[in-house]
């Protein structure tokens, strides 16, 4: 009898809705909107005028996945740190301009890759759309429209009662339109809230009513744990409609854990190649191993692997052997041993003891003879589930 391969394929299923058509702008060298896949942005913690500690925070976040990076300039000494850090990044760098339209041209003077600009902080930002779309247009800078709920117009604000989806769209509407009438469209959108009802509808709104790119975030999202959950589901209903270009996670925690969950939620609605993936069941009262013990194990034990492999550690003769068999990897336990499965076919039993260690074994095999074969590659990730 012939045996069936149950592996995961090597490349993603179809995503769950067609992509929202929307123009094409260029943030460096990464395409954003059009048919370039979602990407994932972080923004750093460090003063931006300490150029050693945020060069240091961006080659972090670079290996960790980031593809864009955002900086804040506050101040002229931030701004005059621009010229090296653009430079010497090795992703794309967006500079974020809050309160002085001034920081706005000097960012286009240091080679960003991009500035980000808030109306609602700007005093008299209407009367600079002119110059500010005239020097990025010369320089070939894109422009993100940045729209908080924090810091909304105040005119809108008294229109509309609070910021509503409404109120936001039509905040950024209006700015884009203003750099519409000076024949700049190298524009990407952000409207922003920390209820995720809210920006959820506000995106759809803007959606509906333009074309330009959109950059997603639920601002002030909280801690890790709070944050990710608010952002996996806004994010996920509006991915799920094809709504979003490029994505960033807002977390009170280190910004490299932004990355992580980012390249997590793109990764679970196919949108990127899934890269290492471990698959552990929550235990029960069937369990007859330790199963968070080996998830954890095994999880740091092949920490770094660049290759799209489904690992499952399962703990039951229930959901086990199925969870194993259908992974490129899996292992059985119960009665004090493990039954290690490689795509589909038991190929021995091991003691408990020696569980973790085989499973590590045979998944750098398997990653060499994937990279033997020419197989893809991506960024690793971890789930956890059952």
């Amino acid at each position: 009898m012939t045996a069936i391969s149950l592996g995961i394929p090597s490349m993603p299923h179809q995503p769950l809705a067609t992509r929202r058509v929307s123009r094409q702008i260029m943030v460096g060298n990464v395409p954003v909107g059009g048919d370039a896949p979602v990407s994932v942005q972080s923004m750093t913690t460090t003063v931006t005028a300490d150029i050693n500690a945020t060069l240091q925070q961006i080659a972090q976040l670079t290996a960790s996945g980031c593809q864009i990076v955002r900086v804040a300039v506050p101040t002229q000494d931030d701004a005059d740190a621009l010229p090296v850090i653009a430079r010497k990044s090795g992703i794309p760098v967006i500079a974020d301009i809050h309160f002085q339209p001034k920081y706005v041209f000097a960012a286009i003077d240091a080679g960003c890759a991009a500035v980000r600009v808030n109306p609602g902080n700007i005093k008299q930002f209407d009367d600079k759309v002119g110059e500010i779309a005239k020097a990025a247009k010369g320089a070939g800078v894109p422009i993100r429209i940045g729209v908080n709920a924090g810091s909304l117009d105040r005119r809108l604000l008294e229109k509309y009662g609070r910021a509503t989806p409404e109120a936001l769209v039509e905040s950024a509407l209006w700015e884009c339109s203003l750099f519409e009438e000076h024949d700049f469209r190298d524009i990407k959108i952000s409207v922003k809230h920390n209820d995720p009802v809210v920006m959820i509808n506000a995106y759809r709104q803007l959606a509906a009513a333009c074309d330009y790119p959109l950059h997603l975030g639920v601002t002030e999202a909280g801690p890790a744990f709070q944050g990710t959950v608010k952002s996996a589901v806004a994010f996920g209903a509006l991915l799920a409609e094809g709504i979003g270009d490029t994505i960033r996670v807002s977390l009170s925690a280190p910004p490299v854990e932004e990355i992580k969950v980012g390249i997590q939620i793109l990764e679970s609605l196919n949108l990127r190649q899934r890269g290492l993936e471990i698959v552990s069941c929550p235990s029960c009262g069937r369990a007859q191993v330790d199963v968070y013990k080996l998830a954890e194990e095994v999880t740091a034990g092949l920490e770094g692997m660049e290759v799209p492999l489904r690992v499952a550690v399962m703990g039951c003769v229930v959901n086990g052997p199925g969870e194993a068999r259908e992974a490129d990897l899996g292992v059985a336990s119960g009665n004090g041993k493990g039954q290690i499965f490689v795509k589909g076919e038991v190929i021995k039993t091991v003691p408990e003891s020696k569980i973790v260690e085989t499973l590590i074994e045979e998944a750098f095999l398997l990653a060499e003879r994937m990279q033997a074969e020419g197989g893809p590659t991506g960024a690793p990730a971890v789930i956890a589930g059952g």
